[in-house]
């Protein structure tokens, strides 16, 4: 992906706040408690917040979050939602903190969207030494056999990289993160799953970035197929279901001493 193409996906959820407040899912207690576990203290920062999905994780688990958010329509929906958490306006390459300012930076579905030549030193320096950088993403499980089909019928756009099991393993070993001030990382997924129906399914995937900068009528055509597969699942055709996801964890401390 060039770097016009990320920033045009990146910057396409705004139109979408309210939506994405609503529909997208949170995280799994289980992959947050096992970003906090290997941290230093329980100041973190929440980069690229959007709507506070991983925010209020975070908050349950006794957690002093800040949430730091570029889209001012995604910073709104936030404080509507967590009025007691401190919210800004920044981004990954440039974070309104000071130096050594909190124990750990996560990022819920984000980090990709990060520059890291740029933000590697800079969530560096607001993190103390020994500090975690963890970066979360909230993926279907394809091993289920609807979940499969569904992927197939969507497309790239609604169910793309990152958004599968063994497509975000690949994703994940090629994240470059600045080695002169990050360790080794570790990886590791917790089981989860989101209430639907189908008409919030949809709901769900057509706020993904690359659906929302499809053209409308591709857009409609691609739900359409989506809602039409849902309701030949006898999984999905009736009523509530579960959808089951994973919550996949990339991991890594910040270095003591720069450069090792």
């Amino acid at each position: 992906m060039s770097d016009g193409e990320r920033l045009e996906l990146a910057s396409a959820f705004g139109v979408a706040a309210s939506a994405y407040a609503q529909h997208r899912p949170g995280y799994a207690h289980e992959a947050v408690g096992w970003v906090l576990e290997g941290a230093p203290g329980r100041r973190v920062l929440d980069l690229g917040a959007g709507t506070g999905k991983l925010t209020a994780a975070l908050v349950e688990l006794g957690a002093d979050v800040v949430a730091v958010e570029p889209d001012a329509a995604m910073v709104g929906e936030l404080r509507r939602g967590l009025p007691g958490v401190r919210a800004l306006a920044g981004g990954a390459e440039g974070i309104p903190l000071p130096d050594g300012a909190v124990d750990v930076v996560v990022a819920g579905n984000a980090m990709h969207w990060f520059d890291m030549a740029v933000a590697g030193p800079e969530i560096a320096r607001v993190l103390v030494p020994g500090g975690v950088l963890a970066g979360l993403w909230n993926v279907m499980d394809d091993r289920v056999e609807w979940v499969d089909g569904l992927a197939q019928v969507s497309g790239p756009a609604a169910i793309g990289p990152r958004d599968t099991p063994a497509s975000w393993r690949v994703e994940a070993a090629g994240m470059q993160l600045p080695g002169a001030w990050f360790g080794e990382p570790e990886q590791a997924e917790f089981p989860h799953g989101q209430r639907r129906t189908a008409d919030s399914l949809v709901a769900t995937l057509a706020t993904r970035a690359g659906m929302l900068v499809m053209p409308d009528g591709e857009r409609d055509a691609t739900l359409a197929r989506i809602r039409a597969y849902l309701a030949t699942r006898p999984e999905t055709a009736q009523g509530e279901f579960t959808l089951p996801m994973l919550t996949a964890v990339l991991r890594v401390t910040r270095l003591r001493e720069v450069g090792g």
